[in-house]
């Protein structure tokens, strides 16, 4: 990933208000190790159900705000985050839903989908597998999985600008 400033994450935001995005916490973009990330995911420490994602899609910066649900999955269970597609087990992973671009998200319309409660899957597809017959390369691996994140973040945030 190309690494990102303020402005431009402030101004990547297809679906928030511009007050919102005034008061966007940002996280520390000194300790992102950008070549180790498909998008740029963090939660709100003030506001804990709220989450932000950032990508680049050509040479335009990306954003959206998502919200997590407040109600958690059944303990004991295993989920799978639907970008990274890492089964976890389901504390760590979280319904969030975003509101539409424009008009629609004013409106009150959503998506919804599961992630990683963190919104650190970048850094969940580069735990190394162990090398198998079938799959000699681990980092061969890594970047299929990279390949794959990137094109369903990039699916999900098209899905949200999309008019309803």
């Amino acid at each position: 990933m190309k690494p990102l400033s303020e402005s431009e994450i402030r101004s990547s935001f297809v679906n928030a208000t511009r007050g919102e995005i005034e008061r966007i916490p940002l996280p520390g973009l000194h300790e992102v190790i950008w070549e180790n990330r498909e998008y740029l995911g963090w939660r709100d420490p003030q506001s804990r159900l709220r989450g932000y994602l950032v990508h680049w899609s050509g040479d335009r910066p990306i954003g959206i705000v998502v919200r997590a649900s407040e109600v958690a999955l059944t303990r004991g269970i295993s989920a799978m985050c639907s970008l990274c597609r890492t089964p976890q087990p389901s504390h760590q992973v979280s319904m969030f839903s975003a509101p539409r671009a424009g008009e629609a998200g004013r409106n009150g319309n959503t998506i919804g989908t599961y992630i990683c409660d963190d919104l650190a899957c970048s850094l969940i597809i580069r735990i190394t597998p162990a090398a198998q017959p079938l799959h000699p390369d681990p980092l061969e691996i890594v970047s299929e999985r990279a390949e794959g994140l990137l094109e369903r973040v990039r699916a999900f945030t098209a899905d949200i600008m999309r008019p309803a």
